[in-house]
């Protein structure tokens, strides 16, 4: 297995048309990862909310405590 460095200077000798095709792929790799990020997010959230685990308020004293908390 290639250590991180290792990975690092292969790529710096790569052609420049090599180097923006990682780019574009690393883009499309990170743009997913963090959709799924944003949707476990969402799920969690949804199971929190039906088990009454959100506090909601439009009070900002009762926001400052519940952030205290």
């Amino acid at each position: 297995m290639m250590s991180f460095s290792d990975v690092v200077e292969t790529i710096k000798n790569l052609s420049l048309e090599e180097k923006q095709e990682i780019q574009a792929l690393l883009t499309q790799y990170l743009r997913e990862e963090r959709r799924e990020e944003i949707y476990n997010n969402y799920r969690k959230s949804i199971g929190e909310e039906q088990q009454g685990e959100l506090n909601f308020s439009s009070n900002i004293d009762e926001l400052k405590q519940l952030i205290e908390d």
